[in-house]
């Protein structure tokens, strides 16, 4: 037992870092979870991880929101849709199955990294477009959208979320990082909630995974706001890819 909580505190450390700067702590997590836990039901396995990632997505946030400005008319309102709809992902994860989800998800991964690279300057300048209504109508169906996918499936919201901010709004990739922080967090809670409620948390493992994430969120942010937008942007690109190989590799070796 204690082999196996130290394994996984090293992995929610390492999850923490990465989820920090570019999001995709999940990728790392939950398949360390599954590792160390192979008896576990999957919904254990979710919500054990919920609660570890909402730890250090909260530390990220406070940590870039004491650097960073954002426009909270549109960051607000995109959290709280996102709220609500990763809720009901949450409550209906058993329902779908995941081969129906998967194919999607790689196609939109490969869509975003291709147009990162096509874009030399996507993400490089930090120039917000103006907030008015149709900007935060498109902020609230991003959240909701993005939201019942965390709720529902997960790998990729951080990605997910700050190429749809940079896309949408203008942002740069340091920014965007910092918004879908705010946003990510939204999600985590509201899944958590629920998977607290169905009482599908090993508290014994999730709290000491929970402090290791937020030590390594800790050392992620410093490292995204030290290195800039520039950096996150190889970051994203290099975790799209790998999201990319895994979700092929689930596909095709079943």
């Amino acid at each position: 037992m204690l082999l196996s909580l130290s394994f996984l505190c090293l992995i929610a450390f390492c999850a923490g870092l990465v989820d920090a700067a570019v999001g995709g702590g999940g990728l790392i997590q939950i398949p360390g979870l599954f590792s160390a836990l192979p008896n576990a039901a999957p919904a254990t396995i979710f919500g054990t991880n919920k609660l570890s990632a909402a730890v250090g997505t909260l530390s990220a946030a406070r940590s870039y929101l004491s650097r960073v400005r954002l426009p909270w008319r549109l960051v607000l309102p995109a959290a709280a849709t996102a709220f609500v709809f990763s809720f009901a992902g949450a409550a209906v994860v058993s329902q779908i199955p995941k081969g129906v989800i998967r194919p999607l998800v790689l196609v939109l991964l490969l869509v975003m990294a291709v147009y990162t690279l096509w874009k030399k300057d996507f993400g490089k300048l930090h120039k917000p477009v103006a907030i008015g209504r149709r900007e935060m109508a498109v902020g609230m169906a991003i959240g909701g959208a993005i939201g019942f996918y965390d709720g529902l499936f997960g790998p990729g919201t951080g990605s997910f979320l700050m190429f749809l901010f940079i896309r949408f709004f203008a942002f740069d990739f340091l920014h965007a990082s910092a918004a879908a922080k705010v946003v990510n967090l939204a999600t985590n809670v509201a899944a958590l909630i629920f998977f607290v409620g169905a009482g599908h948390v090993l508290y014994q493992l999730a709290l000491p995974m929970a402090a290791a994430n937020m030590a390594g969120a800790m050392v992620g942010t410093r490292l995204a706001m030290k290195k800039g937008a520039g950096f996150v942007r190889v970051l994203f690109l290099g975790l799209t890819s790998v999201l990319i190989c895994k979700l092929a590799w689930d596909i095709f070796h079943g």
